[in-house]
């Protein structure tokens, strides 16, 4: 992750972006974001101060966590569950991909979720995830394989990240790769709020022979701080029927193959 000139952002587009990676990590330390805004600490406390005070977070000393973190880790809950209307129909085109006998690796958060709903009764299935909340529903099935990767957990997605959980996919090789991502910007390619994610991103898509993006179309065009690399990374996209033609022109123009769920 780069830093970011303090003269081209705003108070509250750096606000925006500190409290998605909160909802990404769950807490965060006061000089993390002053690296990557290249703004002072007392700056970044002042932030911190806002959003305690807009209800969003708790401040503690060094930092703040997310105010809701306890309550969602205790009943299993993810966060961004907006649009799904568009996951769930995504979810359910994404499984049509996947053969019985197949060994994939199914990414965290609410779009793969519900793209694992779709595999209960599926048979010969080697699943090898990182989301704790997606291993619990399909770990109880007979017919399926499932295993975990290490790493810290990350509280927010249900989730295990980090060097360890990257090493844990190396020298791996799996038939596919269903990915998450938490924007889609035309120039930066695959964005994502925490950093710790992109070593493990990326060592997913290393062990996989094909790459399928699941994203709803409110992701695209859209930036998080992070940036994994180009879209060409992925060999399909996944995602609603609300993609713009705007969008639909540039993938086109780009050779970037897209899956309509409907």
């Amino acid at each position: 992750m780069t830093s970011i000139s303090n003269s081209n952002i705003s108070g509250d587009f750096r606000r925006e972006k500190i409290l998605e990676n909160l909802q990404e990590e769950g807490h965060v330390k006061v000089s993390d974001p002053g690296r990557i805004f290249r703004v002072s600490e007392v700056t970044i406390r002042q932030d911190l101060e806002r959003l305690d005070k807009d209800g969003f977070i708790v401040r503690e000393h060094g930092g703040a966590y997310l105010k809701s973190i306890s309550s969602q880790v205790r009943s299993f809950t993810l966060q961004h569950r907006e649009n799904m209307e568009q996951k769930i129909l995504i979810g359910k085109k994404a499984a049509e991909f996947i053969q019985d006998g197949d060994t994939i690796i199914l990414d965290s958060g609410t779009t793969i979720t519900e793209l694992a709903k779709n595999l209960i009764n599926r048979k010969e299935l080697t699943v090898i995830t990182n989301a704790l909340n997606i291993a619990m529903m399909l770990g109880g099935e007979s017919s399926l394989n499932v295993i975990m990767t290490g790493g810290e957990f990350k509280a927010p997605t249900l989730s295990l990240t980090g060097e360890k959980a990257a090493a844990f996919f190396s020298n791996l090789h799996v038939d596919k790769l269903f990915l998450a991502t938490a924007g889609i910007f035309l120039k930066a390619g695959l964005t994502y709020p925490s950093i710790s994610d992109l070593v493990v991103k990326k060592a997913m898509i290393d062990a996989a022979d094909t790459v399928y993006l699941l994203a709803d179309s409110s992701k695209i065009d859209k930036s998080s701080l992070a940036s994994l690399g180009a879209l060409s990374l992925v060999d399909y996209l996944i995602t609603d029927r609300g993609l713009q033609d705007k969008h639909r022109q540039w993938f086109k123009d780009h050779d970037i193959e897209y899956i309509i769920a409907e």
